[in-house]
């Protein structure tokens, strides 16, 4: 890694035109259908020197959710799901950033969806940092969790003539970020 973390130290805002906050859930036990929210904001305050002061906060738009099928779209927006009306967003607020390796940082906090809160933990790879043609410096992570959208009060799911369920309880979430540095 060529850029010193002490030389990342400050607040960066997620950028959405450059990051992917998807989704993907098995589906009909053969196949993974993929998506993800177009509409989210988000800051990161780095701490290079100290990586466990650092912190990250994330609003999502359940409204926003995209597999590409508006039909099924329109299905995850309802109350079978993600209720968008009553449950707007989907929020994460870390309570604990730790340094696993020279680029992974673990950072752990609390994920709401529909209303019900609980402790999730993401390993991010730290993809390193550039300034942009505009000037801008920017930081890149990726990383990836799995969740069991039953714990978060999604439980609607049909029973397959075949056996099986049409749609997994278990939900990989996958993000790629790029974050400027606020002036």
């Amino acid at each position: 890694m060529s850029t010193a973390l002490s030389e990342l130290t400050g607040t960066y805002t997620i950028d959405p035109a450059h990051t992917r906050i998807g989704f993907s859930a098995r589906h009909a036990m053969v196949t993974k259908v993929r998506g993800a929210f177009n509409e989210f904001s988000g800051t990161a305050k780095v701490d290079g020197d100290e990586p466990g002061r650092s912190s990250v906060e994330v609003r999502i738009a359940t409204a926003s959710i995209d597999t590409r099928n508006e039909q099924r779209d329109g299905h995850l927006r309802t109350g079978d799901f993600l209720e968008v009306e009553k449950y707007p967003e989907i929020t994460f607020a870390s309570t604990a950033v730790e340094r696993v390796s020279d680029t992974t940082f673990r950072i752990t906090g609390d994920l709401t969806i529909k209303g019900v809160t609980k402790p999730v933990t993401i390993d991010f790879e730290f993809e390193g940092a550039a300034k942009d043609p505009f000037g801008n410096e920017r930081i890149g992570f990726e990383g990836s969790t799995s969740i069991n959208r039953s714990d978060f009060g999604v439980t609607f799911n049909a029973a397959l003539e075949t056996g099986g369920v049409l749609v997994s309880e278990k939900i990989n979430l996958e993000f790629e970020v790029s974050a400027i540095r606020n002036a």
